[in-house]
């Protein structure tokens, strides 16, 4: 039976692209998006348990960076 892993992170609209290839390219699986509370898009995905082992979190980083151009930091 696949155990799967989880992963909710705020969707950059200017840079929406880059980090879903990101994270596709660490094998998650983009299941959902939906307004978040504040008014923001959240993206919900899913990738077998064992998909990342050694992996870098690129895409975290992707959403990270994105988050600090937007912020003009």
């Amino acid at each position: 039976m696949t155990t799967w892993e989880y992963l909710t992170a705020p969707l950059m609209i200017h840079n929406t692209a880059a980090i879903l290839n990101n994270w596709g390219k660490q094998g998650w699986e983009l299941v959902q998006v939906v307004t978040g509370p504040e008014g923001g898009l959240v993206g919900y995905f899913k990738r077998p348990a064992d998909a990342g082992a050694g992996q870098a979190n690129t895409g975290l980083s992707a959403a990270a960076e994105a988050s600090r151009q937007f912020e003009g930091q």
